[in-house]
């Protein structure tokens, strides 16, 4: 009997953008999914903004892009600088043509927003806010997790599987694997997140997505709405507290941003500081449990790496379970998932993103010359041949796997 003819269930821990796109992909097959989260509603916080190609690719399967392109925009070029504004080299999407594929940007709580929508038309899926997990466990052919629901009692409940895509304090993880146990590294470098409307940027002929090398005031200029909002993202000495990062803004922005201006010449409207880290569970799989996203891996946010991986593990992991469902795979196709994502990580998101970042760490001074730095220089002849500069910018797709050739010939 096909596994899809009996009860079959999938509780998703997590309803942030991951857990609502796994929701949705599940769900749109008509595989029952219970998403649970701890908080009362949807996260406000902008965050990440970029998507990858292979992102969009997933957005797209959902059936979410009219609507993400509706809202956001398809971002032109990715450049680097020096800190006065000296344009060194960059990338240009348009060499991509109408590829459905390319990159596009919307802040990611309102990505969360449409995904929300969508999946409220599904049948077989639920949200469940206020439901905090305290407990886990799981036997032969069931995984549970107790929770405590809204009015305060305790409740047990229980699926084939369950997916913790919880973020990098993930319950899941940490039951699964012990509060401390999340193999890698944090960077001594503060990362403060600002989002900002400033017209100095387009003035002075900034493209959407601009790096900026420095060793003391290096960051990321990046257009992320229509309306010219701008998420600026610097770096900071480390053992500030919050209220003196805060004081420093003013003068970090004299510093760093075009024009050099003072406080009244833009509208801050978000100033979040935070540590950055590079790091992977231990294993993505255990039984009937399996992270997914933040909850799974950590990187630093330059390149968007952190958001277009997790939004694939999503994707990979729902053609996993679909096809368990519908009697297509075995369930050693979890054990797949579980290396295939790892090697992802290890081999190309964590040593590509951290390279990111200390490459904006860097003297930009001679930085161009042959040999200082491979990836800038790749940029340059790419800026000279089309061809490959379209090869470049599909590189990304690395990222992704095709989970469904281990899937069986034929179904009994």
């Amino acid at each position: 009997m096909a596994v899809a003819q009996r009860d079959f269930k999938i509780i998703v821990v997590g309803a942030g953008p991951a857990g609502l796109l796994l929701a949705l992909l599940l769900s749109k097959h008509g595989i029952p999914v219970t998403l649970l989260d701890a908080a009362d509603g949807p996260d406000h916080r902008p965050r990440a903004t970029h998507y990858g190609p292979p992102a969009v690719h997933e957005l797209r399967r959902a059936g979410v892009m009219e609507d993400v392109l509706a809202d956001g925009f398809l971002p032109r070029k990715i450049c680097w600088r020096k800190l006065d504004g000296t344009y060194l080299t960059g990338l240009d999407n348009d060499v991509l043509g109408d590829d459905p594929d390319r990159v596009a940007c919307l802040p990611l709580d309102q990505l969360g927003r449409i995904l929300a929508r969508h999946l409220a038309r599904q049948q077989t899926a639920e949200v469940k806010w206020n439901h905090n997990v305290t407990g886990l466990g799981q036997s032969d052919d069931k995984a549970w997790v107790r929770v405590t629901t809204p009015d305060g009692e305790e409740a047990k409940l229980e699926a084939d599987y369950i997916i913790g895509c919880d973020g990098a304090n993930s319950q899941i993880r940490r039951a699964l694997h012990g509060d401390w146990t999340f193999p890698g590294r944090t960077w001594d470098e503060q990362i403060v997140a600002t989002n900002v409307y400033y017209d100095g940027f387009e003035k002075h002929g900034y493209e959407d997505a601009n790096f900026v090398i420095d060793p003391e005031h290096w960051h990321m200029a990046s257009k992320i709405t229509k309306d010219g909002m701008w998420r600026v993202s610097y770096g900071e000495k480390g053992g500030l507290t919050h209220e003196e990062l805060k004081a420093r803004q003013p003068m970090k922005f004299e510093k760093m941003l075009p024009g050099s201006p003072k406080p009244d010449q833009y509208t801050l409207t978000n100033f979040s500081p935070y540590r950055v880290h590079q790091r992977l569970a231990v294993r993505m799989r255990e039984g009937r449990f399996l992270l997914a996203a933040d909850a799974a891996h950590l990187c630093n946010p330059f390149g968007g790496l952190g958001l277009t991986g997790g939004i694939v593990d999503v994707g990979g992991l729902s053609d996993c379970l679909y096809g368990i469902w519908s009697g297509k795979a075995d369930q050693d196709i979890l054990d797949i998932y579980d290396k295939v994502r790892r090697e992802k990580y290890s081999n190309m998101v964590d040593p590509i993103s951290s390279e990111n970042l200390r490459r904006m760490l860097k003297d930009p001074k001679d930085i161009m010359e042959p040999g200082k730095d491979e990836f800038l220089t790749l940029c340059l002849q790419a800026e000279k041949d089309e061809g490959f500069a379209r090869k470049m910018m599909m590189g990304i797709y690395e990222l992704q796997y095709d989970f469904t050739q281990h899937y069986k010939n034929s179904v009994e």
